[in-house]
């Protein structure tokens, strides 16, 4: 909206700073001290409301240090953190970038799974909150908008720098040129195939299409058939990670503002074709304009700390976690950069796993002895180290530090290879 109107104001009246909002990193800045403001500000109005309303959480008893303490506080504050991303976004960005477009509706998408599911708990008095089916094939939906728009949408494709003599083999308006520093014309070609980006290798690219075209080349117009169910496992994977990460003060957010950090440096270097080019990755045009919402998303996490670090004020509630988890999932894949997320979102990862192997060898113990054996005190990864006797804070702020450490790996592997 404000983008519009000073470009407007910009090429019709010449006022001076009107250009300012022509400039990327000026509308990112913006949007990071916008959300960070709305999510301080903000925060104790929406809490009150929130506390006023009677929405508070209800702790199941895990016998876990500091708990009874918890009963009460309000949830549902993810509301807040869904504001200070779209408030900023839909003020600074180009609302005709499909990109953000993408983006807007991911965001709205599963923050209403999140909020149906805290609304039955929390007015339904149902604990069990929205049936998990329910959440999955919203997911799925999720899942399935996202994949079809990156393999389908006319806007959405790579550029990728070709010889002259592979240049002529092109249709003319698929084949742009450019000037390096030293003044050597590069030319480079529209590719509109599911490629993305794969870390540590040499030749660090992947098409989705060439599971199909290995066995018979005439398949590759059915590559949607690879890369859709992939861009599902994907979003569900990394938002119910974050759902389970979500179980201690601070950890999902702090933890989510790191992985947010490192795509945003994504999101600008893919979008620049020097930057591109130099690092030797894909160049996505247009998806520079992600950088307004990612910044927005890092403010909107970081100002939820304020009211969410130890002890907490409020909690985000699935309207929040399972946001944050699809919103990273999201910009992972529109940045081709899906294969990094076992690292970028490790903390999630292991929270996941910690699940997964919890409940398959109780189960196939209790087959094999007739009881159920654990291999954690506790599930999720960070309730093992509650039962070990770690303050949370400690827990919070180590699991910050792997994340930072994960974090430093993904931005290596734009070189290592």
């Amino acid at each position: 909206m404000l983008y519009e109107l000073f470009q407007y104001l910009n090429q019709h009246t010449h006022l001076p700073g009107m250009g300012l909002f022509e400039f990327l990193s000026f509308r990112a800045a913006l949007a990071a001290v916008f959300s960070l403001v709305i999510s301080i500000l903000l925060g104790d109005m929406v809490i009150n409301k929130l506390r006023n309303l009677q929405i508070g959480e209800t702790v199941r008893d895990l016998g876990l240090e500091g708990q009874k303490e918890k009963q009460g506080t309000p949830t549902m504050g993810g509301i807040l953190i869904l504001l200070a991303i779209l408030i900023p976004t839909l003020l600074l960005a180009d609302l005709g970038n499909i990109y953000i477009i993408i983006m807007i509706v991911s965001t709205l998408w599963m923050g209403a799974i999140g909020f149906l599911d805290d609304y039955i708990k929390v007015f339904k008095k149902n604990k069990e909150g929205l049936k998990g089916k329910f959440k999955v094939i919203g997911q799925i939906g999720l899942g399935l908008f996202v994949g079809a728009m990156m393999y389908f949408h006319p806007d959405i494709y790579v550029k990728q720098e070709v010889s002259y003599e592979e240049a002529q083999k092109f249709p003319v308006d698929q084949i742009s040129t450019h000037e390096d520093m030293q003044g050597i014309e590069h030319f480079m070609a529209k590719i509109d195939a599911p490629i993305t980006n794969i870390p540590f290798f040499k030749g660090n690219e992947f098409n989705y299409e060439k599971v199909l075209t290995l066995i018979n080349p005439s398949w590759k117009r059915f590559g949607w058939l690879i890369f859709i169910p992939a861009v599902i496992f994907i979003i569900t994977a990394v938002s119910n990670g974050a759902n389970l990460t979500d179980g201690i003060d601070g950890l999902a957010t702090g933890t989510s503002a790191i992985s947010g950090s490192v795509l945003f440096l994504f999101a600008y270097i893919s979008g620049n074709i020097i930057f591109a080019e130099y690092l030797n990755i894909l160049y996505i045009p247009y998806a520079a304009e992600l950088s307004i919402f990612i910044a927005a998303f890092i403010g909107a996490c970081i100002g939820f700390l304020w009211q969410n670090s130890y002890p907490a004020k409020v909690f985000m509630g699935d309207t929040g976690s399972l946001a944050i988890g699809g919103i990273i999932a999201t910009i992972a894949i529109l940045t081709r950069k899906e294969l990094l997320l076992p690292i970028l979102v490790g903390v999630f990862l292991a929270e996941n796993l910690s699940v997964i192997i919890q409940v398959g060898y109780f189960k196939y113990t209790k087959r094999k002895y007739g009881e159920g054996r654990r291999v954690f005190l506790m599930s999720p990864l960070h309730h093992h180290f509650q039962k070990k006797g770690y303050h949370e804070s400690k827990i919070v702020t180590r699991f910050w530090i792997v994340g930072i450490l994960l974090a430093i790996i993904a931005v290596a592997t734009l070189k290592i290879r």
